[in-house]
C-alpha cells in the first residue's frame, strides 16, 4: 500500500516541493524521450538499418514482446523521488559512498565523457548542463538515482546523487507485498496457500506493472523498485528503456504509461489532421520525427490503468485469486509532440486496437 499524500493534504512548503517535483518530471520526460526513442532511431538510420517499430499488439495488456535484444536501441534505468531516500533502505537500494556522484568515482566509468568544465553543481537539475550529464550517465549499467538533495535539508533541490544503483530486492518479496496489499493473502507467499498460488501471484505481480515474466533485467527491476519504493512518504517515478521492448515506460503515483514510436502513413495523417484541424505542414513539424516516402515517424503513448481485480478491495475483505482476470487495461492512447513543439498538446488517437 502507498503511503504518499496527497496534495491537498500536504503543508504550504511541500505543496511547493511537490509542484516542483513535478515540474522538473515533465523536463525529465522530455530528455528521456529524446534520448531512448528518438537517438535510438536516429542510430539505426546512421547505421542504415531499419527501425524495429513495435508491433500494436505488444502494447495490449499481457503482450508477450519478441526475446531480443537491439544493439542499437539506447536503455536506461531512472529513479527519480519527491524527497531523498533515507540510509536504512540502502539494503534493497543500492547506493553508497562508491557510487556517489563524485568526481572520483565517475573517473572510474569507462563510457562517460567528462566535460572539460567539470564542476560538482552539473548534477543539480537547476545547473544549464544538468541534461547533458544525465545523458552522459544513461548507458551506465544499473539505475541512476534522482533526488532531494539530502545536503540541504533547507531546500528543495534535486540532484543525481547515485549511478550504478541496483535494486537487489526479491522478486517474491515484491509480489508478496503487492499480493498482501490488494488482500490475496494475509502475509505469506509460499506458506499459505501453497506454491502454486504463489507462482500465480508472482506472474500477476509483472502483469499488475505491464510486464511479462519473462522479461529483461531492466524492465524487472523497474516495477521491484516502484513497488519497494511504495514504502516511503513520498511519490517517486520509475523510468526504463528497454532494447528489447523498444521503449520506455514510466511509472509513478498516477499511472504508468509506455512510449514507443510508430509509422503514420498519409492516410493516417490526412484523418488525425482533419480530427484536430491542423495542417500536414504544422503536424509534420511538431509531431513527426521523421517524414518518409509514404507518412512519418511519431511518438505514441499508452497510458494503462488497474482494474478492480489489482486494487484494493472495497471492503477489505480477502479474496481468491483468479488468474484469468485481466489486472491491466489501456486507459488513454495519443500522439505526443516533439520535445522542442513547447506550446502543442498530446493529439487523442485510439490504435492499439485498430489493427488486429
Amino acid at each position: 500500500m502507498s503511503l504518499w499524500t496527497y496534495r491537498e493534504e500536504l503543508s504550504r512548503q511541500n505543496k511547493i516541493r511537490r509542484s516542483l517535483y513535478e515540474l522538473l518530471r515533465d523536463e525529465l520526460d522530455q530528455v528521456l524521450i529524446q534520448y531512448c526513442l528518438i537517438d535510438s532511431y536516429e542510430n539505426f538510420l546512421k547505421n542504415n538499418i531499419p527501425y524495429p517499430f513495435v508491433e500494436m499488439r505488444e502494447l495490449k495488456p499481457r503482450a508477450i514482446i519478441p526475446n531480443i535484444e537491439y544493439e542499437l536501441h539506447n536503455k536506461l534505468l531512472v529513479l527519480f523521488l519527491e524527497d531523498s531516500i533515507p540510509n536504512v533502505h540502502k539494503k534493497y537500494i543500492r547506493f553508497f559512498d562508491d557510487n556517489k556522484v563524485t568526481k572520483e568515482n565517475l573517473l572510474k566509468v569507462r563510457h562517460f565523457q567528462f566535460h572539460k568544465n567539470y564542476r560538482q553543481n552539473l548534477k543539480l537539475f537547476e545547473c544549464p548542463q544538468f541534461c547533458w550529464f544525465v545523458r552522459g550517465l544513461l548507458p551506465v549499467d544499473y539505475a541512476l538515482l534522482i533526488q532531494r538533495d539530502p545536503t540541504i535539508k533547507a531546500k528543495n533541490r534535486y540532484a543525481i546523487t547515485h549511478f550504478h544503483v541496483r535494486i537487489d530486492w526479491p522478486i517474491s518479496e515484491a509480489a508478496e507485498d503487492l499480493a498482501i496489499s490488494l488482500r490475496y493473502i494475509q502475509k505469506d507467499l509460499y506458506d499459505e496457500k501453497g506454491e502454486g498460488y504463489a507462482e500465480n501471484l508472482q506472474k500477476k505481480f509483472f502483469e499488475y506493472y505491464g510486464l511479462h515474466q519473462l522479461a529483461g533485467g531492466r524492465r524487472t527491476a523497474a516495477c521491484i523498485a516502484t513497488q519497494y519504493l511504495r514504502q516511503l512518504p513520498f511519490i517517486s517515478t520509475v523510468y526504463v528503456g528497454s532494447s528489447e521492448s523498444r521503449s520506455l515506460s514510466k511509472i509513478s503515483e498516477r499511472d504508468q504509461t509506455r512510449h514507443v514510436l510508430i509509422k503514420l502513413d498519409e492516410g493516417e495523417i490526412t484523418n488525425i489532421c482533419k480530427t484536430h484541424g491542423m495542417k500536414k505542414v504544422a503536424f509534420a513539424k511538431s509531431y513527426l520525427i521523421d517524414k518518409t516516402r509514404d507518412g512519418g515517424v511519431a511518438i505514441f503513448q499508452t497510458a494503462y490503468s488497474h482494474t478492480g481485480y489489482a486494487r484494493p478491495p472495497d471492503d477489505g475483505k480477502m479474496r481468491e485469486l483468479n488468474s484469468e482476470y485481466f489486472w491491466l487495461t489501456v486507459k488513454s492512447q495519443y500522439l505526443i509532440p516533439l520535445p522542442e513543439a513547447w506550446g502543442k498538446p498530446p493529439l487523442a488517437y485510439s490504435k492499439i486496437y485498430s489493427v488486429s
